[in-house]
């Protein structure tokens, strides 16, 4: 693969925006690419990385001849070359070194480009010198791609994106004429066969939700009207895209994410005292992706911040849970916006009590006013006050210590030994929990030591336990 591929040649200079994982993955031509790059993200097979500060990277990657290949990237335009003979771009080494990028800038010596790689660079750099671009040395802030061809690529993905919504609404049309009881004699290689060409369609959110539909028929008596539920949501997000353009414009970003296309953190940045209510990875295949769950003390907001990590390597970003940070963070668009962008962080990180919340028959409310932002939420974040977890007759639920309401505990937290951490924690008495409400019950992620001494009406102490 010589030839490079995307983008207008970068001039040198300015700073570089460094890449994240989502947006590397969003190159790939195919999930077979997607996945082979993704077992190319660790420093194992990779010798003689390097970095400049105008943006090219270099590597050479082990292979099964006796000559490594040769993968030499732009990231601003971005446009790769590499020595292997496929004819995808970006080829799995492209995406490999990427994200080995991504995920570990220390793996890159900062310096000059290698011999074999300079030419590569020079070249894109004199033909960006001719074409007018800054003067190197320049203090314009670039991107990792030029706008123009930004949006090319972008209108042609929403093209495909469109094609696989069609689609998809054609094959959930049949299912609804043939029966859903009929479904469980189709095995999984129907769902798998959909969700492949959602893939194709470049639409990974589609994808996702059509394999959580081919659970359903195995998940017990009632499936069918689970199934009929799901399908309608499906169809929900389906239409939703097609009419993106009169929706407003929270909700046509809540969509965008829904199908799967990348966004950028653009909101107004917001400063505050954040509490780190919650750390915990979800592997998915061989991607590692890591959830920080904070809590604004004056601007009552929480929020998420998401990273990755490729290839068995734990992402980068870490906050020590119960801490709270003087930061700004920049939100990302959409219903609720939840997502948001750590920013600049001022002073030193300092420990803090539980914070306020809410009593357990007020989160359901909580959770249906978000719904109306985003109907295909899950589940959505909530601070419980004086609870009590205590057994009922198909688990466990949390009650209200003075009032008589109880939310039950979700499936998915029975199995877990938070959950015990929780009840011993709470010795039967209130404690102040964090965790997500959502249509199947409460999953508890972190909880308070009711121990704490309380000042006026304030806590004054009380250690966090984590129970993801």
């Amino acid at each position: 693969m010589l030839l490079s591929h995307g983008g207008e040649p970068s001039p040198t200079g300015g700073p570089v925006a460094r890449w994240s994982v989502e947006q590397v993955l969003a190159l790939a031509p195919d999930e077979a690419s997607r996945k082979a790059g993704t077992r190319l993200g660790a420093a194992g097979p990779w010798t003689g990385t390097g970095r400049d500060a105008a943006g090219a990277v270099w590597g050479l990657c082990t292979g099964s001849g006796s000559t490594p290949y040769r993968t030499v990237i732009d990231t601003t335009g971005p446009a790769y070359s590499c020595s292997c003979p496929s004819r995808k771009f970006p080829c799995k080494h492209a995406l490999g070194l990427l994200l080995l990028l991504a995920s570990d800038e220390s793996a890159f010596r900062p310096g000059e480009p290698a011999d074999w790689a300079a030419p590569w660079v020079e070249s894109r750099r004199e033909r960006a010198a001719e074409k007018g671009g800054p003067a190197a040395g320049g203090d314009t802030a670039r991107g990792p791609a030029d706008p123009a061809a930004a949006r090319k690529r972008a209108e042609r993905r929403a093209e495909r994106v469109t094609g696989g919504a069609q689609e998809l609404e054609r094959r959930l049309a049949d299912l609804l004429r043939g029966g859903l009881a009929a479904t469980d004699r189709s095995g999984y290689g129907l769902w798998e066969e959909t969700a492949a060409r959602m893939v194709d369609a470049q639409a990974p959110g589609l994808a996702a939700r059509v394999r959580e539909l081919a659970a359903i028929t195995g998940s017990g008596p009632g499936w069918p009207v689970r199934l009929l539920e799901e399908c309608g949501l499906l169809h929900l997000l389906d239409t939703a895209w097609l009419g993106r353009e009169r929706l407003p414009g929270p909700l046509a970003a809540t969509v965008r994410t829904r199908v799967g296309l990348p966004v950028s953190a653009e909101g107004a940045p917001v400063r505050d005292h954040w509490l780190v209510l919650a750390q915990y990875d979800t592997p998915d295949g061989k991607i590692v992706a890591r959830r920080i769950w904070l809590y604004g003390r004056e601007s009552g907001r929480t929020a998420l911040l998401l990273s990755f990590g490729a290839a068995g390597r734990p992402p980068a970003q870490a906050l020590p849970v119960g801490a709270t940070i003087d930061a700004e963070l920049t939100p990302y668009p959409g219903g609720g916006q939840l997502r948001a962008e750590l920013g600049e962080q001022f002073g030193a990180m300092a420990p803090a009590g539980p914070p306020p919340g809410v009593a357990a028959a007020t989160a359901p409310a909580v959770y249906g006013d978000a719904l109306r932002e985003d109907p295909w939420l899950d589940a959505w974040p909530v601070i419980l006050r004086d609870v009590v977890p205590v057994p009922a007759k198909d688990g466990w639920q949390v009650a209200d210590a003075g009032a008589d309401s109880a939310l039950p505990i979700a499936p998915a937290a029975l199995s877990r030994p938070g959950l015990w951490k929780l009840v011993a924690l709470s010795g039967g008495g209130p404690v102040t929990v964090f965790g997500e409400i959502g249509h199947r019950g409460f999953d508890p992620f972190a909880a308070w030591d009711p121990g704490e001494a309380k000042e006026g009406g304030r806590t004054t102490g009380g250690s966090i336990v984590q129970l993801v």
